[in-house]
């Protein structure tokens, strides 16, 4: 089963809603306050590990 994980995604200066979708690495310019604004996923869902079972 495919999940679609989408997210809002907001100028941390101002807040702004800069995109909404999914991401592993943006680089995004607020056209508002100017601030460069990075994002970047601590992990794709699908490479997501399950503890072993003890």
């Amino acid at each position: 089963m495919n999940i679609i994980y989408s997210k809002e995604i907001r100028c941390g200066q101002c807040g702004r809603k800069l995109a909404e979708g999914a991401y592993l690495t943006l680089n995004i310019k607020c056209p508002r306050c100017r601030t460069l604004n990075h994002f970047q996923a601590k992990s794709h869902p699908d490479e997501r590990h399950e503890r072993p079972a003890t």
